[in-house]
């Protein structure tokens, strides 16, 4: 136990505000990428994964990407409000390597089908899915 870190749960928390317009969400935005890229290395050594730094990096950098074509600024504070909540959670060591591994480092990509090609397969792969792919 002595690698283990123990923090004050509330020592990341912030409060939540809603941006006043489109250059203060992304100022914000910024930032919260910001905190991610500078704890890959402590979220790889936390964790014990067996990814680098550099391959968690560009997990993150391919998750902000995917919401690059967000505009709306209600939209962007929702997904900074997730995003935050996400960070705290990781680096107060609440979640399982699992986690990182399924929901960081494997994205999902699977091609988008309508409903009707749903519905014609006979499930809805979306609600089945876990979180979480384990290792």
């Amino acid at each position: 136990m002595a690698n283990v870190a123990f923090t004050i749960p509330s020592r990341l928390a912030q409060v939540t505000r809603p941006s006043t317009n489109a250059a203060d969400a992304r100022i914000r935005v910024i930032q919260m990428y910001r905190d991610w890229y500078r704890s890959a290395p402590e979220i790889v050594s936390q964790y014990y994964l067996d990814a680098s730094p550099t391959q968690l990096r560009h997990a993150i950098r391919l998750r902000f990407e995917a919401n690059r074509h967000v505009t709306d600024v209600r939209a962007i504070d929702v997904l900074l409000l997730k995003s935050r909540q996400e960070y705290q959670e990781t680096m107060n060591m609440w979640k399982q390597p699992d986690h990182i591994y399924g929901i960081m480092l494997q994205p999902r990509e699977r091609p988008q089908r309508t409903f009707l090609q749903k519905f014609y397969e006979g499930r809805d792969e979306e609600a089945i899915t876990p979180a979480a792919s384990g290792v």
